[in-house]
Protein backbone atom coordinates (compact mmCIF):
# COMPACT_ATOMS: atom_id res chain seq x y z
CA UNK A 1 0.00 0.00 0.00
CA UNK A 2 1.39 3.42 -0.97
CA UNK A 3 2.36 5.65 1.94
CA UNK A 4 0.68 9.00 2.30
CA UNK A 5 2.81 12.14 2.59
CA UNK A 6 1.86 12.45 6.26
CA UNK A 7 3.04 8.91 6.92
CA UNK A 8 6.32 9.68 5.17
CA UNK A 9 6.71 12.77 7.34
CA UNK A 10 6.20 10.79 10.54
CA UNK A 11 8.73 8.18 9.43
CA UNK A 12 11.33 10.93 8.98
CA UNK A 13 10.44 12.40 12.38
CA UNK A 14 10.83 9.02 14.11
CA UNK A 15 14.24 8.26 12.58
CA UNK A 16 16.93 9.12 15.12
CA UNK A 17 20.27 9.16 13.27
CA UNK A 18 20.89 12.43 11.43
CA UNK A 19 22.37 10.94 8.27
CA UNK A 20 19.62 8.28 8.13
CA UNK A 21 16.93 10.89 8.78
CA UNK A 22 18.15 13.10 5.95
CA UNK A 23 18.56 10.15 3.57
CA UNK A 24 14.90 9.25 4.19
CA UNK A 25 13.94 12.91 3.77
CA UNK A 26 15.68 13.03 0.37
CA UNK A 27 14.03 9.74 -0.64
CA UNK A 28 10.53 10.90 0.18
CA UNK A 29 11.00 14.36 -1.34
CA UNK A 30 12.14 12.69 -4.58
CA UNK A 31 9.12 10.36 -4.47
CA UNK A 32 6.75 13.30 -3.94
CA UNK A 33 8.08 15.31 -6.86
CA UNK A 34 8.34 12.29 -9.15
CA UNK A 35 4.68 11.52 -8.49
CA UNK A 36 3.73 15.17 -9.06
CA UNK A 37 5.56 15.14 -12.39
CA UNK A 38 3.92 11.88 -13.43
CA UNK A 39 0.46 13.14 -12.53
CA UNK A 40 -0.07 10.36 -9.95
CA UNK A 41 0.01 12.51 -6.85
CA UNK A 42 0.70 11.04 -3.41
CA UNK A 43 -2.21 11.45 -1.03
CA UNK A 44 -1.63 13.88 1.86
CA UNK A 45 -3.48 11.65 4.32
CA UNK A 46 -3.22 11.99 8.08
CA UNK A 47 -0.77 10.61 10.64
CA UNK A 48 0.16 11.49 14.21
CA UNK A 49 3.59 13.10 14.50
CA UNK A 50 5.51 12.62 17.75
CA UNK A 51 5.61 15.46 20.29
CA UNK A 52 9.41 15.28 20.00
CA UNK A 53 11.25 13.90 16.97
CA UNK A 54 13.66 11.02 17.48
CA UNK A 55 17.24 12.06 18.17
CA UNK A 56 20.60 10.27 18.29
CA UNK A 57 22.22 9.58 21.68
CA UNK A 58 24.73 12.33 20.95
CA UNK A 59 24.88 15.30 21.11
CA UNK A 60 24.00 15.73 24.75
CA UNK A 61 21.22 18.33 24.90
CA UNK A 62 21.77 21.07 27.48
CA UNK A 63 19.88 24.10 28.71
CA UNK A 64 20.85 27.13 26.60
CA UNK A 65 22.66 28.67 29.58
CA UNK A 66 24.83 25.54 29.94
CA UNK A 67 25.98 25.32 26.30
CA UNK A 68 29.59 26.60 26.18
CA UNK A 69 30.05 29.95 24.45
CA UNK A 70 31.47 29.86 20.93
CA UNK A 71 34.51 32.04 20.19
CA UNK A 72 35.02 31.63 16.44
CA UNK A 73 38.53 33.11 16.41
CA UNK A 74 40.04 29.68 17.15
CA UNK A 75 39.73 26.40 15.23
CA UNK A 76 37.88 24.89 18.21
CA UNK A 77 35.51 27.85 18.22
CA UNK A 78 34.76 27.45 14.53
CA UNK A 79 34.07 23.74 15.06
CA UNK A 80 31.66 24.66 17.87
CA UNK A 81 29.94 27.18 15.61
CA UNK A 82 29.56 24.60 12.83
CA UNK A 83 28.26 22.06 15.33
CA UNK A 84 25.57 24.52 16.40
CA UNK A 85 24.63 25.12 12.74
CA UNK A 86 24.36 21.36 12.14
CA UNK A 87 22.03 21.09 15.14
CA UNK A 88 19.87 23.92 13.80
CA UNK A 89 19.70 22.27 10.37
CA UNK A 90 18.71 18.88 11.81
CA UNK A 91 15.89 20.54 13.75
CA UNK A 92 14.87 22.36 10.56
CA UNK A 93 14.49 19.04 8.71
CA UNK A 94 12.10 17.87 11.41
CA UNK A 95 10.26 21.19 11.58
CA UNK A 96 9.47 21.10 7.88
CA UNK A 97 8.22 17.52 7.91
CA UNK A 98 6.32 18.17 11.14
CA UNK A 99 4.29 21.06 9.69
CA UNK A 100 3.15 18.74 6.87
CA UNK A 101 1.85 16.00 9.16
CA UNK A 102 0.72 18.08 12.14
CA UNK A 103 -1.60 20.36 10.20
CA UNK A 104 -2.73 17.92 7.49
CA UNK A 105 -6.32 18.25 8.74
CA UNK A 106 -6.34 21.85 7.43
CA UNK A 107 -7.13 21.78 3.69
CA UNK A 108 -4.28 23.46 1.79
CA UNK A 109 -3.42 23.83 -1.90
CA UNK A 110 -0.95 21.28 -3.22
CA UNK A 111 1.56 24.12 -3.64
CA UNK A 112 1.86 24.29 0.15
CA UNK A 113 3.13 20.71 0.21
CA UNK A 114 5.42 21.35 -2.75
CA UNK A 115 7.05 24.20 -0.82
CA UNK A 116 7.54 22.38 2.47
CA UNK A 117 8.75 19.13 0.93
CA UNK A 118 11.26 21.17 -1.08
CA UNK A 119 12.33 23.04 2.07
CA UNK A 120 12.73 19.78 4.01
CA UNK A 121 14.82 18.37 1.16
CA UNK A 122 17.06 21.45 1.17
CA UNK A 123 17.44 21.43 4.97
CA UNK A 124 18.52 17.79 4.68
CA UNK A 125 21.19 18.85 2.19
CA UNK A 126 22.27 21.65 4.54
CA UNK A 127 22.69 19.26 7.48
CA UNK A 128 24.87 16.95 5.42
CA UNK A 129 26.95 19.81 4.02
CA UNK A 130 27.73 21.04 7.53
CA UNK A 131 28.43 17.50 8.77
CA UNK A 132 30.90 17.07 5.90
CA UNK A 133 32.61 20.31 6.94
CA UNK A 134 32.83 19.11 10.56
CA UNK A 135 34.32 15.80 9.47
CA UNK A 136 36.92 17.60 7.35
CA UNK A 137 37.93 19.38 10.57
CA UNK A 138 38.29 16.03 12.38
CA UNK A 139 35.04 16.45 14.28
CA UNK A 140 31.45 15.28 13.79
CA UNK A 141 27.88 16.08 14.73
CA UNK A 142 27.44 14.79 18.28
CA UNK A 143 30.99 15.58 19.41
CA UNK A 144 29.82 18.62 21.41
CA UNK A 145 26.73 19.38 23.51
CA UNK A 146 23.85 21.21 21.84
CA UNK A 147 20.91 23.47 22.63
CA UNK A 148 17.98 21.56 24.19
CA UNK A 149 15.46 24.33 23.47
CA UNK A 150 15.49 24.11 19.68
CA UNK A 151 12.17 22.23 19.54
CA UNK A 152 10.37 24.56 21.94
CA UNK A 153 8.77 26.65 19.18
CA UNK A 154 7.33 23.48 17.63
CA UNK A 155 5.86 22.33 20.95
CA UNK A 156 4.42 25.76 21.72
CA UNK A 157 2.69 25.97 18.31
CA UNK A 158 1.64 22.31 18.02
CA UNK A 159 -2.05 23.28 17.78
CA UNK A 160 -1.69 26.66 16.06
CA UNK A 161 -0.96 26.56 12.32
CA UNK A 162 -0.65 30.35 11.97
CA UNK A 163 1.51 30.46 15.08
CA UNK A 164 3.85 27.84 13.65
CA UNK A 165 4.25 29.78 10.39
CA UNK A 166 4.82 33.04 12.28
CA UNK A 167 7.45 31.76 14.69
CA UNK A 168 9.42 29.14 12.75
CA UNK A 169 10.03 30.48 9.21
CA UNK A 170 9.17 34.15 9.82
CA UNK A 171 11.14 34.61 13.07
CA UNK A 172 13.63 31.79 13.59
CA UNK A 173 14.61 31.20 9.97
CA UNK A 174 14.55 34.93 9.26
CA UNK A 175 17.13 35.27 12.04
CA UNK A 176 19.37 33.02 9.98
CA UNK A 177 19.30 35.62 7.21
CA UNK A 178 20.60 38.17 9.72
CA UNK A 179 23.49 36.14 11.15
CA UNK A 180 24.74 33.95 8.29
CA UNK A 181 26.71 36.69 6.45
CA UNK A 182 28.77 37.23 9.61
CA UNK A 183 29.47 33.50 9.86
CA UNK A 184 30.55 33.42 6.23
CA UNK A 185 33.04 36.21 6.99
CA UNK A 186 34.48 34.24 9.94
CA UNK A 187 35.25 31.23 7.75
CA UNK A 188 36.50 33.37 4.86
CA UNK A 189 39.07 34.93 7.22
CA UNK A 190 40.11 31.44 8.32
CA UNK A 191 40.55 30.33 4.70
CA UNK A 192 38.05 27.47 5.10
CA UNK A 193 36.66 27.59 1.58
CA UNK A 194 34.52 24.44 1.78
CA UNK A 195 32.68 25.80 4.80
CA UNK A 196 32.21 29.15 3.07
CA UNK A 197 30.68 27.38 0.08
CA UNK A 198 28.33 25.37 2.33
CA UNK A 199 27.18 28.46 4.23
CA UNK A 200 26.63 30.39 0.99
CA UNK A 201 24.38 27.58 -0.26
CA UNK A 202 22.44 27.59 3.01
CA UNK A 203 22.12 31.39 2.96
CA UNK A 204 20.75 31.46 -0.60
CA UNK A 205 18.19 28.72 0.01
CA UNK A 206 17.01 29.95 3.42
CA UNK A 207 15.56 33.05 1.75
CA UNK A 208 13.11 30.73 0.01
CA UNK A 209 12.14 29.03 3.27
CA UNK A 210 11.31 32.34 4.93
CA UNK A 211 9.37 33.27 1.79
CA UNK A 212 7.32 30.06 2.02
CA UNK A 213 6.41 30.96 5.59
CA UNK A 214 5.41 34.48 4.64
CA UNK A 215 3.42 33.32 1.60
CA UNK A 216 1.35 30.71 3.44
CA UNK A 217 0.92 32.87 6.53
CA UNK A 218 -0.58 35.58 4.32
CA UNK A 219 -2.67 32.97 2.49
CA UNK A 220 -4.23 31.70 5.73
CA UNK A 221 -4.83 35.23 7.01
CA UNK A 222 -6.60 36.00 3.73
CA UNK A 223 -8.70 32.85 4.04
CA UNK A 224 -9.93 34.05 7.47
CA UNK A 225 -10.11 37.76 6.58
CA UNK A 226 -7.40 38.66 9.11
CA UNK A 227 -4.83 41.47 8.94
CA UNK A 228 -1.47 39.65 8.54
CA UNK A 229 0.65 42.27 10.30
CA UNK A 230 -1.59 42.48 13.37
CA UNK A 231 -1.89 38.70 13.61
CA UNK A 232 1.88 38.27 13.20
CA UNK A 233 2.60 40.70 16.05
CA UNK A 234 0.06 38.99 18.31
CA UNK A 235 1.35 35.47 17.61
CA UNK A 236 5.03 36.32 17.95
CA UNK A 237 4.37 38.02 21.29
CA UNK A 238 2.45 34.93 22.39
CA UNK A 239 4.88 32.22 21.29
CA UNK A 240 8.33 33.80 20.95
CA UNK A 241 9.77 34.21 24.42
CA UNK A 242 11.93 37.25 23.68
CA UNK A 243 12.02 40.44 21.63
CA UNK A 244 13.51 40.45 18.12
CA UNK A 245 17.06 41.74 18.05
CA UNK A 246 18.52 43.98 15.34
CA UNK A 247 20.54 44.40 13.21
CA UNK A 248 18.26 42.93 10.57
CA UNK A 249 19.15 41.89 7.04
CA UNK A 250 16.43 44.10 5.63
CA UNK A 251 17.26 43.38 1.98
CA UNK A 252 17.00 39.59 2.30
CA UNK A 253 13.97 39.85 4.59
CA UNK A 254 12.23 41.99 1.96
CA UNK A 255 13.18 39.46 -0.72
CA UNK A 256 11.46 36.83 1.45
CA UNK A 257 8.29 38.90 1.79
CA UNK A 258 8.94 40.27 5.29
CA UNK A 259 8.49 44.07 5.37
CA UNK A 260 10.09 46.12 8.18
CA UNK A 261 6.76 46.99 9.81
CA UNK A 262 6.34 43.28 10.61
CA UNK A 263 9.49 42.89 12.68
CA UNK A 264 10.70 46.30 13.93
CA UNK A 265 7.71 46.75 16.29
CA UNK A 266 8.74 43.46 17.96
CA UNK A 267 12.17 44.73 18.99
CA UNK A 268 12.75 45.90 22.57
CA UNK A 269 12.34 49.53 21.48
CA UNK A 270 9.28 48.76 19.37
CA UNK A 271 7.65 46.78 22.18
CA UNK A 272 8.03 49.74 24.50
CA UNK A 273 6.73 52.38 22.13
CA UNK A 274 3.96 50.50 20.37
CA UNK A 275 0.57 50.90 22.12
Amino acid sequence: MTQTLSQMAVEVLTTADGRAKTALSHKYAAAWFAARKAGSEIEIGTATPPIMPSRPDKPELLSPRDVPRRRPGSPQGRIALLHAVAHIELNAVDLHWDIIARFADTPMPVGFYDDWVKAADEESKHFNLVCDCLENLDSHYGALPAHAGMWRAAEDTATDFLGRLAVVPMVLEARGLDVTPGMITVFQKAGETETVSALETIYAEEVGHVAYGSKWFNFLCGRHNLDPKDVFHKLVRKYFHSTLKPPFNEEKRAEAGLPPDFYWPLTEQGSVTEP
